[in-house]
């Protein structure tokens, strides 16, 4: 477990948020209210995002897969989207994704993650 300096409740939270800004690729971070925003914000992510052992990046392929194995199609977009902004997935490295999880995931989903990671290149390489 981290040994963080603040371990305050705003400490957390504020902690929280960086890295939810970061894993979001600075995307649909604000600060929001209620429980469950306050669970994600401060155990989710200034916890477990936070762990050492795995950087985000590695988390970050993790999640993918889960997402992709599952059929979550609007999360692997975001997921997808914040990769490539934060430079933690080149373009070449999100089509290796795909063809590695098509593979155990399924030619369908592996065929939908595909069109989704064209479509973001597109998209990229025109800005």
């Amino acid at each position: 477990m981290n040994d963080h300096a603040d371990d305050t409740a705003p400490g957390r939270r504020a902690r929280g948020l960086e890295i939810m800004r970061r894993v979001n690729g600075g995307a649909g971070a604000g600060d929001g209210s209620g429980d469950f925003f306050a669970m994600t914000v401060e155990h989710l992510f200034a916890e477990v995002w936070s762990r050492d052992g795995l950087s985000l990046r590695d988390r970050r392929l993790l999640l993918l897969g889960l997402l992709v194995g599952g059929s979550m199609q609007d999360e692997v977009a975001v997921q997808l989207d914040a990769a490539l902004r934060t430079g933690e997935l080149t373009p070449d490295e999100l089509r290796e994704v795909v063809v590695f999880l098509t593979h155990y995931a399924g030619w369908p989903r592996g065929s939908r993650l595909n069109a989704q990671v064209e479509e973001l290149l597109s998209r990229f390489m025109k800005d």
